[in-house]
Protein backbone atom coordinates (compact mmCIF):
# COMPACT_ATOMS: atom_id res chain seq x y z
CA UNK A 1 0.00 0.00 0.00
CA UNK A 2 2.05 2.92 -0.68
CA UNK A 3 2.26 5.99 1.54
CA UNK A 4 -0.26 8.61 2.02
CA UNK A 5 1.10 11.91 1.08
CA UNK A 6 0.31 14.88 2.65
CA UNK A 7 0.46 18.81 1.71
CA UNK A 8 1.73 21.12 4.26
CA UNK A 9 1.36 24.84 3.77
CA UNK A 10 3.10 27.34 5.89
CA UNK A 11 5.03 30.28 5.94
CA UNK A 12 6.93 29.56 8.68
CA UNK A 13 9.70 26.80 7.63
CA UNK A 14 9.73 25.64 11.73
CA UNK A 15 6.62 24.51 11.77
CA UNK A 16 6.91 22.72 8.13
CA UNK A 17 9.59 21.20 10.19
CA UNK A 18 8.19 19.42 12.89
CA UNK A 19 5.51 18.53 11.05
CA UNK A 20 7.09 16.60 8.76
CA UNK A 21 9.13 14.65 11.43
CA UNK A 22 6.02 13.85 12.63
CA UNK A 23 4.28 12.68 9.94
CA UNK A 24 7.12 11.25 8.50
CA UNK A 25 7.40 9.40 11.54
CA UNK A 26 4.31 7.53 10.58
CA UNK A 27 4.83 6.75 7.73
CA UNK A 28 3.09 9.16 5.57
CA UNK A 29 5.17 11.10 2.54
CA UNK A 30 5.64 15.22 2.77
CA UNK A 31 5.26 17.53 0.43
CA UNK A 32 5.56 21.15 1.20
CA UNK A 33 5.60 25.07 0.84
CA UNK A 34 5.90 28.32 2.31
CA UNK A 35 2.99 30.20 0.55
CA UNK A 36 -0.38 29.40 -1.14
CA UNK A 37 0.52 30.61 -4.69
CA UNK A 38 3.37 27.81 -4.74
CA UNK A 39 0.92 25.39 -3.45
CA UNK A 40 -1.62 26.57 -6.18
CA UNK A 41 0.97 25.91 -8.78
CA UNK A 42 1.05 22.28 -7.54
CA UNK A 43 -1.94 21.44 -6.91
CA UNK A 44 -3.07 22.59 -10.50
CA UNK A 45 -0.78 19.82 -11.79
CA UNK A 46 -1.06 15.93 -11.68
CA UNK A 47 0.82 15.74 -8.34
CA UNK A 48 -0.79 13.04 -5.51
CA UNK A 49 -1.92 14.55 -2.89
CA UNK A 50 -3.80 12.90 -0.33
CA UNK A 51 -4.65 15.45 1.75
CA UNK A 52 -3.65 19.19 2.24
CA UNK A 53 -2.36 20.84 5.97
CA UNK A 54 -3.01 24.86 5.97
CA UNK A 55 -1.61 27.63 7.91
CA UNK A 56 -4.75 29.79 8.20
CA UNK A 57 -2.14 32.94 8.63
CA UNK A 58 0.48 33.67 6.17
CA UNK A 59 1.15 36.73 4.25
CA UNK A 60 -0.34 37.37 0.90
CA UNK A 61 -2.81 34.80 0.32
CA UNK A 62 -4.30 32.86 3.58
CA UNK A 63 -5.93 30.15 4.42
CA UNK A 64 -9.53 31.78 4.38
CA UNK A 65 -9.00 32.82 0.38
CA UNK A 66 -6.92 29.79 -0.38
CA UNK A 67 -9.09 27.01 0.68
CA UNK A 68 -12.17 27.95 -1.81
CA UNK A 69 -9.45 28.33 -4.52
CA UNK A 70 -7.82 24.96 -3.78
CA UNK A 71 -11.44 23.70 -4.28
CA UNK A 72 -12.15 25.15 -7.21
CA UNK A 73 -9.69 23.27 -8.59
CA UNK A 74 -11.39 20.05 -11.07
CA UNK A 75 -8.76 17.60 -9.79
CA UNK A 76 -9.08 18.74 -5.60
CA UNK A 77 -12.50 19.43 -5.39
CA UNK A 78 -12.62 16.34 -3.05
CA UNK A 79 -9.20 16.41 -1.44
CA UNK A 80 -9.47 16.86 2.55
CA UNK A 81 -8.11 20.10 3.42
CA UNK A 82 -7.55 20.57 7.04
CA UNK A 83 -7.01 24.24 8.23
CA UNK A 84 -3.96 24.69 10.97
CA UNK A 85 -4.07 27.74 12.78
CA UNK A 86 -2.95 29.18 16.36
CA UNK A 87 -6.43 31.43 16.15
CA UNK A 88 -7.97 29.05 18.95
CA UNK A 89 -10.81 31.58 19.49
CA UNK A 90 -14.69 30.78 19.92
CA UNK A 91 -15.80 30.74 16.21
CA UNK A 92 -12.58 30.41 14.45
CA UNK A 93 -13.35 26.57 13.72
CA UNK A 94 -16.51 27.32 12.38
CA UNK A 95 -14.85 30.33 10.35
CA UNK A 96 -12.59 27.62 8.95
CA UNK A 97 -15.14 25.59 7.92
CA UNK A 98 -17.09 27.90 6.12
CA UNK A 99 -14.15 28.94 4.37
CA UNK A 100 -14.46 24.60 3.10
CA UNK A 101 -11.91 23.26 5.54
CA UNK A 102 -12.60 20.13 5.98
CA UNK A 103 -11.75 19.68 9.56
CA UNK A 104 -9.45 22.50 12.08
CA UNK A 105 -6.72 21.77 14.14
CA UNK A 106 -5.42 24.17 16.89
CA UNK A 107 -1.50 25.08 17.25
CA UNK A 108 0.23 23.51 18.91
CA UNK A 109 -1.00 20.40 17.35
CA UNK A 110 -1.83 17.44 19.55
CA UNK A 111 -0.21 14.90 17.38
CA UNK A 112 -2.85 12.01 18.20
CA UNK A 113 -5.86 14.04 17.07
CA UNK A 114 -3.94 15.14 13.78
CA UNK A 115 -3.26 11.15 12.94
CA UNK A 116 -6.72 10.61 13.72
CA UNK A 117 -7.90 13.21 11.62
CA UNK A 118 -5.77 11.79 8.97
CA UNK A 119 -6.63 8.50 9.32
CA UNK A 120 -9.86 8.97 7.32
CA UNK A 121 -8.56 9.53 4.38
Amino acid sequence: MPKKRILIIDDDSRNIFALTATLKARSFDCLSCLGAREALDILRTDEVIDAILIDMMMPDIDGYEAIPRIKNLANRQNTPIFSVTAQAMVGDREKCLQAGATDYIAKPIDVDRLLSLLSGI
